[in-house]
């Protein structure tokens, strides 16, 4: 089975940082976000790969194939194309058999297989993978009928009696049938506009709905959410079990302290660590620096002496100046973002 990665993306909402890494390149620990995304299709055992890229075409796809290797990549150039363009622009790639899409800037911890299986038992033209909606939050609803068909998406469509309501993770399960409600060419969206147009058209898409204490999902889609997200992996609040060998932890060993540390890492014996912490690889932590709870220093960043951290993520290739008291914070070379 073949699978496409959203990636073309603004992350508008998590600038600054992104003017320096597309969303899905964003590093979250070990690795980039991509490749958190790319294990679970290797989980489900998805190992062809497609993606389309926008912003910062040549800095996610440099991540993308240093995380993939073979890769077919769609650059879309002008106009961002939107989710419904972004697959219109692989079909070559993905119209021979059904096929995973999946929103390159989530962190979704899940076991597709099962997915996939019920999916293709279905017979539905698309299956789209759901989680009750998260309290507090405002997201656009999937609704359902009591067979599990969409009904509705984002208040669109032929709607029906006794509907409720569930949250889009951002993974999709399709058959090629959808390139057929697909406009020639211009941006569209695959939600709003080309499963709207299936329904009318009496197709159906299907639900499938999770558990939400079975998986654990986040959209990382604000300085705050990605804060959570990073405090969440390093409190082992994550099933980590999808990710195999590639989880965010990869690489690091359980120090005798509660962090994870990179063996190539440099850090000063007279660092102090309440944790959890993490220390990336090639990163250097200088003498006399304290570190509170959820506090990460990525891939060759360097702390300087005597600096005191609390829930903090230090980006790859950043740099902390000595002596500094900074708490609920991300940094990247480029800025120093506030979480709360």
């Amino acid at each position: 089975m073949k699978a496409m990665v959203l990636c073309a993306g603004l992350g508008t909402r998590l600038r600054p940082l992104t003017n320096r890494w597309p969303k899905p390149a964003m590093p979250l620990l070990a690795g980039p976000l991509f490749r958190y995304s790319l294990a679970t299709l290797h989980h489900a055992g998805v190992t062809k790969v497609g993606i389309n890229t926008h912003h910062l075409p040549e800095v996610m796809e440099a991540v993308a194939r240093a995380e993939a290797g073979e890769l077919v990549v769609a650059h879309e150039t002008g106009e961002i194309q939107g989710t419904g363009g972004g697959i219109r622009g692989l079909a070559h790639f993905l119209r021979d058999d059904d096929f995973v899409v999946l929103n390159g800037d989530v962190l979704f911890s899940v076991d597709l297989r099962p997915v996939i299986a019920a999916h293709r038992q279905s017979g539905a033209a698309a299956t789209m993978v759901l989680l009750p909606m998260p309290e507090g939050e405002t997201y656009n609803a999937v609704e359902l009928d009591a067979e599990q068909h969409v009904r509705r998406i984002a208040g669109k469509g032929p709607g029906g009696a006794k509907l409720t309501n569930w949250h889009f993770t951002g993974v999709h399960v399709m058959t090629p049938a959808v390139f057929d409600f697909m406009a020639p060419s211009g941006a569209e969206d695959i939600n709003r506009d080309v499963y709207i147009r299936m329904l009318e058209k009496g197709l159906t898409v299907r639900g499938h709905v999770l558990p939400s204490k079975d998986v654990y999902w986040s959209d990382l889609g604000t300085p705050q959410r990605y804060a959570a997200t990073h405090q969440h992996l390093l409190f082992g609040q994550v099933p980590l079990e999808p990710f195999g060998a590639r989880s965010p932890f990869e690489g690091h060993v359980r120090g005798a302290g509660n962090f994870f540390q990179h063996p190539s890492a440099q850090v000063d014996a007279d660092v102090k660590v309440a944790g959890p912490a993490f220390f990336g690889e090639r990163c250097v932590v200088e003498a006399g620096v304290r570190l509170g709870a959820a506090v990460s220093i990525g891939r060759g960043a360097r702390v300087g002496a005597g600096a005191r951290l609390n829930r903090v993520a230090v980006l790859e290739g950043s740099v902390v100046p000595a002596g500094v008291q900074w708490a609920d914070v991300i940094v990247s070379p480029d800025a120093v973002v506030p979480t709360v």
